[in-house]
């Protein structure tokens, strides 16, 4: 036997002795690619409201999805958690998730943050931004994404690599928007506009604004919220340093992702786990997700924090997100085209 075929079965042997040592508590299994406290925080108050225990695996996203495909009918997960649209559609893609009841959830959430088909919602917003240097940089000078590859911004723009998945999914809606030929064209262009090579995480690029290696980067505005309530001074410091900046108001809007919740196809606790999505989407947990990781609330009935508040009303991009599913395969392919790394 292979060490391949050796390695399934004890995959699949491992998740079904957990399931025959499962209590007779009401549970609900959740796999998430997201990895932050306020979640577990939810989690536990979720427990303590319904009596259902939650068991929470946290891993990349890539592996949860992987293990989910390896796991079968006898995966014991009921939810997978994914921090961008773009594993949702994954998921969907291979047939890893079912509907979900959408009768308290379709009237709070817009429709160009859920399925058309009803097997996943965004549950938080993330707007995708120009962070600036407002001491190199005016707001005047900002319009677009479009904008920052004209000569002007040479040598001085910072974005991750093209492997995340916040640039992959922004880079289909430019497809979406634009075209092949557009989308290559902007990405040739921030490819040369480039302050250096794609390095490090959203939090990186405003680091490296503030270290002077470029004047602009593009981020996810919750990364700037995390900045400014760190617990290091410096990181704080940096983030004084910065102005936010949504582009394309005068057109399509600011790109938006969300964070992204679904039922598991053979999930064994699809009541619990609809329980919780339902829960995360409450106007109660909607705020402590904007409040205390600085995301954007999906629920439209739930007021902003002071904080993005304060960072100001944008008009976002209204493309339904799960129409960016067929453009995610060419984005990679013009990121690989252009040699953005």
């Amino acid at each position: 036997m292979k060490r391949s075929q050796i390695n399934k079965l004890i995959l699949i042997l491992t998740t079904v002795l957990l399931i025959s040592c499962q209590s007779e508590k009401p549970e609900v299994n959740v796999y998430s690619g997201r990895h932050y406290q306020v979640d577990e925080d939810l989690f536990r108050k979720f427990t303590r409201e319904t009596g259902i225990e939650v068991n929470l695996v946290k891993a990349n996203t890539d592996q949860l999805i992987n293990r989910l495909e390896m796991e079968g009918a006898n995966s014991p997960a009921d939810l997978i958690i994914t921090a961008d649209a773009g594993h949702m559609i994954l998921c969907l893609d291979k047939d890893l998730l079912q509907p979900m009841k959408m009768e308290k959830i379709a009237p709070i959430v817009p429709s160009q943050y859920r399925d058309a088909m009803n097997h996943w919602t965004g549950f938080t917003k993330r707007a995708r931004v120009i962070v600036y240097s407002k001491e190199r940089v005016t707001p005047d000078e900002l319009s677009t994404y479009e904008n920052l590859v004209t000569p002007e911004w040479n040598k001085r723009v910072l974005v991750r690599s093209s492997q995340n998945p916040y640039n992959q999914t922004l880079m289909a809606s430019i497809l979406a928007a634009n075209g092949s030929d557009g989308a290559k064209n902007w990405a040739q262009g921030i490819v040369n506009n480039m302050a250096q090579p794609p390095t490090g995480n959203d939090r990186d690029q405003v680091k490296a604004i503030a270290a002077g290696v470029g004047d602009v980067a593009i981020v996810n505005t919750y990364y700037m919220g995390l900045l400014l309530n760190s617990s290091n001074p410096e990181e704080q410091n940096v983030a004084r340093q910065m102005g936010i900046f949504f582009p394309n108001q005068t057109d399509r809007g600011t790109h938006i992702n969300i964070s992204g919740i679904g039922i598991t196809r053979h999930a064994p606790n699809k009541e619990n786990a609809q329980k919780l999505i339902e829960f995360l989407l409450s106007e109660d947990s909607q705020t402590a997700l904007a409040n205390e990781n600085y995301e954007y609330p999906v629920n439209s009935f739930v007021e902003w924090p002071p904080l993005l508040q304060e960072w100001g009303t944008f008009k976002p991009d209204t493309i339904p997100l799960y129409q960016l599913g067929k453009h995610l395969t060419p984005a990679t392919i013009v990121f690989n085209e252009v040699g953005w790394k």
